[in-house]
């Protein structure tokens, strides 16, 4: 059975494989072109993919609270200064966050608004269009640069770059440890079946062999793990266009690498969404489903150590939301009306704060360059 999704995506990745002498691209490949191929990767085409119409949800999709609490973060951070100061963000998607976080900053710390500059990195010239207009009422602070037109501008003194939801949907390798040693999954084409079909072979790219020693996987048989070496590559050139006094701040769903590579995870962290539903089958709709898989904190912890952010906190989304004084923003409200404005936001709030996936399983990674 042919699989659903794009056919112009789909006989492009046919294509990939029959210039490979194994007629198979490796999962990384693959997911790459899923999601990011220029004219039918997901992320890249017209069509909307957060919220209620889209495939799934973000913080800052469901409310303003997220970016209320990056802007006092940011006020605080800058309390004191008088200089410039640059935001940045990455991949931020129809620019919801970044409208959030400059009317609260606009509010509440009008000297500070007065002297920053937004800088949104964007590669999809559709979210561009769509954070242009989501941000003209505040049109004249934002500028979009390209990644390698931003580090080439750098280093940026005194820069807060900040991203919600980004390494999780970097390309991964997909990794198995066998018997005969470690396999590393790839995709191909079954004639007789006319579908896409996944294939282990043996892993020979020394990159992976050398973040399999470093990572010291566990060799459980079986056990299927995902290799983010596309997140510390963004990490490393997030990194090398910083200056004094900038910051990293990485905010996403994930872990440190002993849960990562826990017994109780034998099939990885993996998933696909499509329309709010979740499932491990990325062969389906290539191009009309987002990808994903948990990010491994610690290695982007260790990276950027190697780039010179040395200090560094790693929290929960709850304890930095705690932190950054989402508790203050409860209000009073008539408890006889449950769809006042004050007390949606209260339950908002409660949303963010309350034992579930959104308040523990995200984590706010925080790494810092003096």
């Amino acid at each position: 059975m042919e699989p659903s999704g794009g056919r112009e995506l789909l006989a492009i990745i046919r294509e990939r494989m029959e210039k490979r002498k194994e007629r198979a691209i490796s999962f990384f490949e693959y997911m790459d072109l899923c999601l990011y191929h220029p004219d039918y990767g997901y992320y890249m085409k017209e069509r909307t993919k957060i919220g209620r119409d889209g495939d799934f949800y973000t913080a800052a999709s469901v409310g303003t609270l997220l970016g209320e609490v990056l802007a006092q973060y940011v006020s605080r951070r800058a309390s004191g200064q008088s200089g410039p100061i640059c935001l940045t963000e990455w991949g931020g998607g129809r620019g919801m966050l970044a409208l959030h976080l400059l009317n609260a900053l606009q509010l509440s710390s009008p000297d500070l608004y007065d002297r920053l500059q937004y800088i949104s990195i964007e590669a999809s010239a559709y979210h561009r269009r769509l954070q242009a207009e989501t941000l003209a009422p505040h049109i004249e602070k934002v500028r979009w640069l390209m990644e390698d037109e931003w580090v080439e501008e750098g280093p940026w003194k005194d820069c807060v770059v900040f991203s919600n939801e980004l390494p999780d949907a970097l390309p991964v390798h997909r990794i198995t440890y066998r018997k005969d040693g470690w396999m590393e999954t790839f995709v191909a084409w079954d004639d007789r079946e006319q579908t896409l079909v996944e294939r282990e072979m043996p892993v020979t790219d020394q990159g992976l062999l050398d973040f399999i020693s470093k990572e010291q996987m566990p060799m459980r048989e079986g056990q299927r793990f995902e290799a983010g070496l596309a997140s510390v590559r963004w990490l490393k050139n997030v990194a090398a266009g910083l200056g004094e006094r900038a910051e990293l701040i990485t905010i996403d769903y994930g872990d440190v690498r002993e849960e990562l590579y826990a017994p109780h995870r034998m099939n990885g962290t993996f998933l696909c969404y499509r329309k709010h539903q979740a499932y491990d089958l990325p062969l389906l709709y290539p191009g009309e489903q987002d990808m994903t898989s948990h990010v491994n904190f610690s290695m982007l912890i260790d990276a950027g150590r190697e780039c010179g952010l040395n200090q560094f906190q790693l929290m929960t989304q709850k304890q930095f939301l705690v932190e950054n004084g989402l508790l203050n923003r409860l209000q009073p409200h008539d408890a006889a009306d449950p769809f006042s404005p004050a007390a949606k936001r209260n339950r908002a709030i409660r949303q963010l704060l309350i034992s579930d996936q959104m308040s523990e399983l995200f984590k706010v990674l925080i790494q810092k360059k003096r």
